[in-house]
């Protein structure tokens, strides 16, 4: 008789397409080896696994990038653009006028997932996803290279999220519009979702427009084990296991999963009623088991009385969008085209 993990194994191959299934199972496998028993993190190691690639200003179907430091916070943002249809300016890079002076160009600013523990801005598999939504939902990207933990833990990885959202809503040259501003939105998967949720709060409260947040597959979570933590543990890719290591390796020590930063409407949770929060999109994904957390999310705020659409995707596991060879990925790139848009129609 098949083991328990054969059976999962076989019940996630049946449902994932193979090449996802082959990216997120060799994903996982580095994972396990990186991850150390008493909570510490083998970085060198990580950097040797996690392929990188280099910005590039020649563009790469119809997409060029390049790096850029925030000097006041000494932080990294790789920088994602549409090319011109001049190639005499190919491999300029423009700092000085703005995006458009008549139609608005969305500037997303994206924080990469891994748990606030893996991956980087200029990793492959998030240099190639910030492309595609580039290419597909017509707008600039700008990735942020937040510190990362055990290393860098809470708040770090929020300081840095405020710092680049303050960066970027400052920067003539993402300027687009009658209006000469930034039209600044937030996107992050995982611990990205996270981060975007706590800077959106900072930057309602400080009067720093954003206008509207992405949460893909958001990681949360609490003390309580909810349904879809007992009823997909260890089935599509991730483990109770797994994820309470992160939650212990990113949180504050002695700290539990009821902290703010993990349980957002939870008992030590920040009120944000009448404050001025940005529209949400919430993408959750039916086999990932930390579902029941961000349906809660949802809930918690449209009862604190702020615009929210869900977008549920019955059959989807976590990473569905790193490739383009599944609905739900048109489905996600046509939801968040749409989003970002919303606001020029």
């Amino acid at each position: 008789m098949a083991g328990g993990n054969e059976i999962n194994t076989s019940e996630c191959k049946r449902i994932v397409p193979l090449n996802t299934w082959i990216l997120i199972s060799n994903f996982k496998l580095s994972y396990n080896l990186l991850r150390r028993p008493d909570g510490t993190f083998n970085r060198d190691l990580n950097e040797f696994l996690d392929r990188k690639v280099p910005a590039n200003t020649t563009p790469v179907d119809g997409v060029f990038c390049f790096d850029i430091v925030d000097k006041s916070a000494n932080l990294l943002n790789r920088v994602y653009q549409p090319a011109s249809e001049n190639e005499a300016d190919w491999g300029v890079i423009e700092l000085e006028k703005p995006l458009s002076t008549d139609e608005i160009v969305p500037v997303i600013v994206f924080f990469h997932g891994g748990s606030f523990t893996h991956s980087s801005a200029n990793s492959a598999i998030y240099d190639t996803f910030c492309r595609r939504l580039v290419s597909n939902c017509k707008a600039v990207v700008v990735s942020v290279n937040y510190h990362r933990s055990p290393e860098h833990r809470y708040p770090c990885a929020y300081e840095d999220g405020w710092s680049a959202v303050k960066w970027v809503s400052t920067r003539p040259w993402l300027q687009s519009g009658k209006e000469g501003k930034v039209h600044v939105y937030m996107c992050g998967d995982s611990s990205g979702g996270n981060i975007a949720h706590h800077v959106a709060v900072k930057a309602a409260e400080s009067d720093v427009e954003v206008l509207g947040n992405i949460l893909l597959h958001p990681m949360f979570g609490g003390q309580q084990r909810m349904d879809s933590e007992k009823r997909l543990d260890g089935k599509y890719f991730v483990t109770l296991q797994d994820r309470d290591w992160y939650w212990r390796a990113y949180l504050p020590p002695g700290e539990d999963r009821d902290h703010p930063a993990c349980n957002i409407f939870g008992p030590r949770g920040k009120n944000i009623e009448g404050i001025d929060f940005p529209k949400s999109l919430v993408v959750v994904c039916g086999l990932d088991l930390v579902q029941d957390w961000q349906l809660a999310y949802v809930e918690g705020l449209k009862k604190s009385g702020h615009q929210v659409k869900l977008l549920y995707l019955e059959k989807a596991t976590i990473g569905f969008y790193f490739l383009p060879n599944n609905d739900h990925f048109y489905t996600l790139m046509e939801e968040i085209k749409d989003f970002v848009h919303s606001d020029s129609h």
